[in-house]
């Protein structure tokens, strides 16, 4: 998966204006804090027919009622919290208008944006600017008088839940996390549970835990609560397979409807091996328009790496723009041939690689409302292996982050780029590239390599998600410099390929770090992963000056200069994180992330921020949702039709009494 940010233009977005971009659609509506709201446009809606709306509808709602459950896996405390904000906002009937409550309303607008009381990037704990005593007024004149001492702690107490994910290495990151997935167990405890579970020579091993928390008893019996109907989640569960039903009445073909009876029923019963069922039928369905994510599937959250988050995702095929992903994917066996690995760990047989264009129609849990713009699964390595996977670029999302920059005077690219030549490719060819690295990122990278038998899917444990990602941006940025591209007629020219170069050292080595707080540590997946590329590439080019950093005016600047260099690098790297994958070994990927990709240089970073906030821009992005809207006539729907809100407020207040299920 790729989180928004990876690109140059996601991170370029800036003020919340009047000027509107090149195609008269104004998609940035708001800005708090760090953060900055805008909304999306749905190409093709109008095409789709009547029936495919409606599956679309259905499949939107199921989604949408998946939203209690990743608020509560984030933290237990979080929807107390969420509904204490909703309670205050709704019937508060004194002075909105006053710094406090709107320091108030700041931080229920955050606390939204990252579903709970953590920062959906960073992992720490988020405060409120307005005083203790005033939020304690607040609930007060709401009718909260007795639950004031218990929230407040949780919202106000540094101490209380102090991380979503823990990466202090010098306490148990699973008792030291808020996340919700364990309950007074520690690390050992919870990788004893599971070590016991797995068959390290079955061919097709079980996720077990990805759908359940692990417990411990007041006897010390420890315990699995799984998700399904009738148990852990279980009103959720009910009301997204209710929507799931409708929708496979309407299903645009039997594929699509095998797909969802497969996934009712692991709803209903819980059973991981319907999961895996599930994901193969999913991956076989490549016929339809419409498409579509719902389930627990990414294991970010997790410090373990095996539990997964549950998100939701509806989107419609562009046809036109999947023929490039068509292309690549077409070619897997040739990437997967050529790739700079040991030949032990290339796929001999790559199968069932499908790649598409997509417009998001609707956005969900973990996915909302900050969201990938591309998409690789399942995340089985033997249902890869055995069956292929889906690859997905979000084309409406990267392009309202595209558009939404024009919205701005201002631009990272003219602030950190070194010199006029580097803004000028970066103008003509950067958004190609973006496009073109999430691509092979997605349809190759997750989906290229093997594990040795009887190496276990989850050897590399708190370290596999950055890994991960690392090993699929490697793959990306390797093969983004191939005349294979030119030849198959992806990229333009041989030139084009620097662009992408020049802003994934820039980023990773410095520009990202505007996301992240003076004196914190690098602690996000998807941001360690570009550090530590970026840092080891700097570091092994050094003696022949492959990445070169140079002063001018006070102001640092990382300038790539040799590109064959850096990409004879980055197949370096690749060759030895797959190796890593393939082998479990979980000294040498310790090693690499805790070296690379956790700390910051403090005085780098000070200078960033700097230069940052005098952009006055926002480093992270989120988008509402559109709304699909019914169109009746004497009592019968004959249309829908998309409605675009300006109101983000308006749909989490919305979202929240619509869609409570916990």
């Amino acid at each position: 998966m790729i989180l928004a940010g990876a690109a140059a233009a996601c991170i370029s977005c800036g003020q919340a204006g009047s000027k509107q971009s090149e195609d008269g659609f104004k998609y940035l509506i708001d800005e708090f804090a760090d953060l900055k709201i805008m909304k999306y446009k749905v190409p093709g809606w109008d095409d789709l027919t009547l029936q495919q709306k409606e599956y679309v509808y259905h499949l939107g709602e199921a989604a949408k009622y998946g939203r209690d459950i990743i608020w509560m896996q984030n933290c237990r405390e979080n929807l107390p919290v969420r509904k204490t904000l909703e309670k205050i906002i709704d019937e508060y009937g004194g002075d909105r208008e006053c710094k406090d409550f709107q320091d108030f309303m700041v931080y229920a607008k955050r606390v939204f944006f990252s579903n709970g009381i953590h920062h959906h990037y960073a992992e720490d704990k988020i405060f409120p600017d307005c005083p203790e005593e005033y939020f304690r007024t607040l609930m007060e004149s709401v009718g909260l008088a007795d639950q004031c001492d218990h929230i407040l702690s949780v919202v106000y107490d540094p101490d209380v839940y102090p991380q979503r994910k823990s990466t202090d290495k010098n306490k148990d990151i699973v008792a030291a996390s808020a996340v919700n997935f364990y309950e007074n167990v520690t690390r050992q405890e919870v990788e004893d549970f599971y070590a016991a579970k797995v068959d390290r020579n079955d061919p097709e091993p079980i996720s077990y835990g990805l759908n359940s928390k692990l417990v411990k008893d007041a006897d010390g019996a420890i315990r699995e609560e799984v998700y399904r109907i009738g148990g852990l989640y279980g009103p959720a569960l009910e009301k997204i397979t209710a929507e799931l039903e409708k929708a496979a009445a309407v299903a645009e073909n039997d594929a699509q409807k095998r797909c969802i009876a497969l996934l009712a029923d692991y709803y209903r019963t819980g059973d991981l091996e319907l999961w895996d069922e599930y994901n193969i039928e999913w991956v076989n369905d490549t016929l339809g328009t419409v498409d579509f994510v719902n389930g627990f599937v990414e294991d970010y959250n997790d410090p373990l790496g095996r539990k997964a988050t549950w998100e939701g995702l509806v989107n419609i095929k562009d046809h036109e723009a999947s023929e490039r992903t068509e292309i690549i994917s077409a070619n897997a066996q040739w990437f997967e041939d050529n790739s700079p690995v040991d030949n032990r760990f290339k796929k001999p047989v790559v199968k069932g690689v499908s790649a598409k264009v997509i417009n998001a129609v609707t956005l969900a849990g973990d996915c909302y409302p900050s969201t990938p713009i591309g998409i690789n699964l399942p995340n089985a390595d033997w249902i890869r292996r055995e069956h292929g996977s889906k690859s997905v670029t979000i084309a409406n999302i990267t392009h309202a982050y595209d558009l939404a920059a024009q919205e701005s005077p201002n631009s990272t690219l003219n602030e950190f780029a070194w010199s006029e030549e580097e803004i000028a490719r970066a103008k003509k060819y950067a958004s190609l590239t973006d496009e073109i690295h999430t691509d092979l990122h997605e349809c190759l990278g997750h989906g290229s390599g093997q594990l040795l038998p009887g190496t276990s899917p989850s050897a590399l444990g708190d370290y596999s998600s950055t890994l991960e990602e690392a090993r699929a941006d490697l793959f990306g940025l390797y093969y983004i410099a191939d005349p294979k591209l030119v030849e198959l007629g992806i990229l333009p020219d041989m030139e084009a390929y620097k662009a992408q170069y020049d802003n994934y050292i820039r980023n990773g080595i410095m520009v990202q770090f505007t996301r992240i707080e003076l004196g914190r540590k690098n602690t996000e997946a998807h941001m360690q992963n570009r550090k530590l590329i970026a840092e080891w590439c700097y570091e092994q080019g050094s003696a022949d000056n492959v990445i070169e950093k140079k002063v001018r005016d006070g102001k640092t600047y990382f300038v790539v200069n040799d590109y064959e260099a850096l990409r004879g690098l980055f197949g370096r790297l690749l060759a030895e994180v797959q190796r890593i994958k393939s082998e479990g070994d979980y000294e040498a990927g310790r090693a690499l992330v805790e070296k690379y990709a956790v700390n910051i240089d403090p005085e780098l970073h000070k200078e960033v921020k700097a230069r940052y906030e005098a952009l006055n821009l926002k480093p992270y992005g989120g988008f509402v949702n559109p709304e699909i809207v019914p169109v009746e006539k004497n009592g019968q729907v004959v249309d829908y039709r998309i409605e675009y809100t300006d109101d983000y407020v308006g749909q989490m207040m919305e979202y929240g009494k619509k869609y409570a299920t916990l």
